[in-house]
């Protein structure tokens, strides 16, 4: 099979960032680099390597729900040295990668796990994988803006319209918003929100597809339950 079709399946990453992988030059096949995207590889015969550390595509499919707090970055190496969510699942015997992204700054539910397809329909467009969030923003957003935020804001990467904008409460003159979304471009919750005059000052991921934070702290996560697994298959169109 291809080489970055064989890391999706050993749950290294999708097939997306496994040729980002490969393009620059982590990857190697018996020993060697390979930078071809189309390259072919043998399961059980063929010795792949990503940053030095052998790769099985028999590896155990793991599924974490993580609560991540504000402070940590989602990326599994950063160069900065900055606090890794993957340093709060250090106990989990499994190379696991995020699904998608949070910022820095942003808390809230972060999936990780090593199955490399079904990462790559939960984030991709196609799939409109419901996700919710809830921000405190400065000021109080009147209707008008509210009406704005629904029917979709333009940003310079194109237009961003949630599927549900609702002003939650009012603290000291700011205002708490929960938006739901189906698609995960950079930033966007912050940027839409920014647009229409109304910084994000604190922001939450409360909610991905069916799954919640119902349960855990800030740094903790369990595991997914099995019908829980074969719900996001059946969501993205997997057997």
């Amino acid at each position: 099979m291809r080489l970055q079709k064989y890391l999706a399946q050993a749950g290294v990453a999708s097939r997306r960032r496994a040729e980002e992988m490969i393009r620059a030059g982590r990857v190697r096949v018996n020993g060697k680099i390979v930078a071809a995207m189309g390259f072919q590889v043998e399961a059980g015969q063929d010795k792949v390597t990503v940053d030095g550390r052998a790769v099985a595509a028999t590896e155990k499919k793991v599924y974490i729900l993580l609560y991540k707090p504000p402070g940590y970055v989602t990326t599994v190496h950063d160069p900065q040295g900055r606090p890794r969510v993957m340093d709060l699942v250090r106990d989990i015997p499994a190379r696991l990668y995020p699904v998608g992204r949070l910022d820095y700054n942003t808390a809230g539910l972060l999936l990780l796990t090593n199955d490399g397809e079904l990462t790559l329909r939960l984030t991709h467009p196609r799939y409109q994988v419901p996700r919710t969030y809830r921000a405190l923003v400065r000021g109080i957003p009147d209707i008008n803006t509210i009406t704005h935020l629904r029917r979709g804001v333009k940003l310079e990467d194109g237009p961003a319209a949630p599927t549900r904008v609702d002003l939650r409460q009012i603290y000291q003159g700011n205002a708490l918003i929960e938006l739901t979304l189906k698609e995960g471009r950079n930033r966007e919750v912050r940027r839409m929100l920014a647009a229409v005059g109304h910084p994000v000052m604190r922001l939450q991921r409360v909610q991905f597809a069916f799954l919640t934070l119902a349960g855990l702290k800030p740094g903790q996560y369990r595991h997914l339950t099995g019908d829980e697994v074969a719900r996001l298959y059946r969501l993205v169109g997997l057997r």
